[in-house]
C-alpha cells in the first residue's frame, strides 16, 4: 500500500510539474496567469492521484498497461520542456536554448515540405507575421511534430517486441478501458477494430484538418499569431500530441481485438485479459 501511494503521489507531482513548467521557466508573466496555472495544476495533480489510487476504473484509459501512458506522458513533458526552451531563447538565450533552437530548425526545415503538417501549420499564420517569428513556430512545430512520431513509433516497438500488454501481466478491459461497454452495441472484436480504425484515422488527419480549419475560421474570427508564449507552447503541443495519441490509441485497441479473438479460438477459458468483454 505504501509502495502504492508513492508511486501514485509521484505520479500527481509530475502531472503538475508538466502544467506549472511554462509558467515556472518563462519570465515577465503576471500573476493572474501564474495563478491560473497553478490552479490547473492542482487540479491536474488531484486527478491524477485519485485515478491511480482508486482499485475501480475511472477515465484515464490503459492505466494498469505500461507503458502505454508513460510514453504519451514522456512525449508530452519533452514537447512542454523543449517548446519552453526554444520560447526562452528569445528573452534569456543559453548554451541549452540556443542547441535546442538550431536543432530544432534543422527538423523543422527537413520535414517543411509542400502539404506536411508543419507547412499547413506556418501557412495558418497571419499574413504580416514577421519572418523571425514565422521561423519561431516552424522551430516549434518541427520539435514537438518529430517528438510524437518519435513515441508513436516506440510505441509499436515495444507491441512488436514485448508483446504488449501480455508483458505486463493479466490485461482487464473493463479497467483499461473504463469507457468501452463490451456488452452494448454489435461483438466486442468488431467494436473495438471500428473504433481501432477510427482512432488511426482521426490521428493521421488532425495534423492537416486544423490548420486548415483554423485557416478558413480566420475569415470569421481573428487568426491565431501565437504572441503569448504560453499560447504557442501548449497549441503546438496539443496539436502535434493528440493525434500520436489517437494513433497509439487506436492501435492498442486493435491489439485488444486481436487478443479477444485469439482467447476465442483458442476455447480457453477467459483470464483478467477478457474480463468484462
Amino acid at each position: 500500500m505504501v509502495s502504492r501511494l508513492t508511486g501514485v503521489f509521484l505520479r500527481a507531482v509530475l502531472v503538475a510539474l508538466v502544467v506549472a513548467m511554462p509558467a515556472l521557466m518563462l519570465p515577465g508573466l503576471g500573476p493572474d496567469t501564474r495563478q491560473i496555472t497553478a490552479l490547473i495544476a492542482v487540479f491536474g495533480a488531484l486527478l491524477t492521484f485519485f485515478e491511480y489510487a482508486s482499485v475501480y476504473p475511472g477515465l484515464v484509459e490503459f492505466r494498469d498497461a505500461p507503458p502505454f501512458n508513460r510514453i504519451r506522458f514522456i512525449a508530452l513533458l519533452a514537447s512542454v520542456f523543449l517548446l519552453t526552451t526554444l520560447m526562452l531563447n528569445t528573452t534569456d538565450p543559453t548554451t541549452l536554448s540556443r542547441f535546442v533552437e538550431a536543432t530544432g530548425a534543422a527538423v523543422a526545415r527537413s520535414i517543411d515540405l509542400p502539404y506536411s503538417p508543419v507547412r499547413l501549420l506556418v501557412l495558418m499564420l497571419p499574413p504580416d507575421s514577421s519572418p523571425e517569428h514565422i521561423s519561431l513556430v516552424r522551430t516549434a512545430a518541427g520539435l514537438s511534430y518529430v517528438i510524437s512520431l518519435t513515441s508513436l513509433g516506440f510505441f509499436v516497438v515495444i507491441l512488436r517486441t514485448m508483446g504488449w500488454p501480455n508483458s505486463s501481466g493479466g490485461f482487464n478491459v473493463w479497467v483499461n478501458l473504463p469507457t468501452f461497454d463490451p456488452t452494448a452495441g454489435a461483438d466486442v472484436v468488431t467494436r473495438l477494430r471500428r473504433d481501432a480504425m477510427l482512432n488511426v484515422a482521426l490521428g493521421f488527419l488532425l495534423p492537416f484538418l486544423v490548420p486548415v480549419a483554423v485557416k478558413t475560421a480566420a475569415s470569421v474570427f481573428e487568426p491565431i499569431s501565437f504572441t503569448s508564449p504560453q499560447t504557442l507552447i501548449w497549441t503546438i503541443t496539443a496539436w502535434a500530441f493528440l493525434p500520436a495519441s489517437l494513433f497509439m490509441r487506436g492501435i492498442a485497441m486493435g491489439r485488444v481485438a486481436e487478443m479477444i479473438e485469439a482467447q476465442r479460438q483458442s476455447g480457453d477459458r477467459p483470464k483478467d485479459v477478457l474480463a468484462r468483454a
